[in-house]
């Protein structure tokens, strides 16, 4: 692909991408779903991908979501947070966002079931889990998920958990980042052992444009795509 290929034909390059890894690791050809990361990039970037069929859409920062859900309102997005969110911007997710993917603390948790109470809804959300040794890492450690689990079927009605996500390490070890999904795997497999009430976790989000094919490999049923798709990114004052 060169870098002036089109967002379109990036879509459907990574998608076979995505579906060969599967068939390497085994899997049924469709059995991962894809989330185009279209954060820095624009109104226009996205009305692109939504031209070939993208109604789904991954942003790291809450006031991104916000401004372009404001553009794009007509558009019926679905915006999906996978960036770290601090709980005084809970007001806005809950307004806006279909999906949480890096809920990670129980004061989050309070502070998003408390706001979409007020606005009558209720969303799907991922638990994000630390692999990673990384200072830059954010995430719930491992040993923490049971209770956390249990506590938020009890205490967060509108917090529907489907599973868990993950970043991994930056290293150029395969070994290492390998590490990282298949700690993740492993250890939805052992919560699923306890049989927690209310909780479903068969989505594991892990996996991004740099080794999503690793993912897959270890059992991932989403990634997490920006770069491949929509190319460097754009920073600074870069308009929506």
């Amino acid at each position: 692909m060169t870098e002036h290929s089109s967002i379109a034909s990036r879509l459907t390059h990574v998608k076979d991408r995505i579906r060969d890894a599967a068939i390497r690791a085994g899997r049924a050809p469709d059995s991962v779903r894809l989330l185009p990361v279209s954060k820095t990039f624009g109104e226009e970037a996205i009305r692109e991908a939504l031209r070939v069929g993208e109604h789904r859409f991954g942003e790291n920062k809450v006031q991104d979501i916000r401004a372009k859900h404001d553009l794009l309102t007509e558009c019926d997005l679905e915006w999906v947070m996978i960036g770290h969110l601090q709980t005084n911007k809970a007001k806005d997710i809950a307004r806006v966002a279909a999906e949480v993917q890096s809920l990670d603390r129980m004061e989050l948790a309070i502070a998003l079931d408390r706001r979409l109470q007020q606005e009558g809804r209720a969303i799907d959300v991922l638990v994000q889990i630390k692999t990673s040794s990384e200072p830059s890492k954010y995430g719930l450690p491992p040993e923490e998920l049971s209770g956390f689990l249990r506590t938020l079927v009890h205490d967060t009605p509108t917090l529907r958990v489907r599973g868990l996500m993950t970043m991994a390490v930056n290293d150029a070890n395969d070994q290492a980042v390998r590490a990282c999904f298949r700690a993740l795997r492993e250890l939805r497999d052992r919560i699923q052992g306890e049989a927690i009430e209310g909780i479903e976790l068969s989505r594991l989000s892990m996996g991004m444009s740099g080794d999503f094919e690793i993912a897959i490999e270890e059992g991932s049923t989403e990634v997490r795509i920006g770069t491949a798709i929509f190319g460097g990114r754009i920073y600074g004052d870069a308009p929506l």
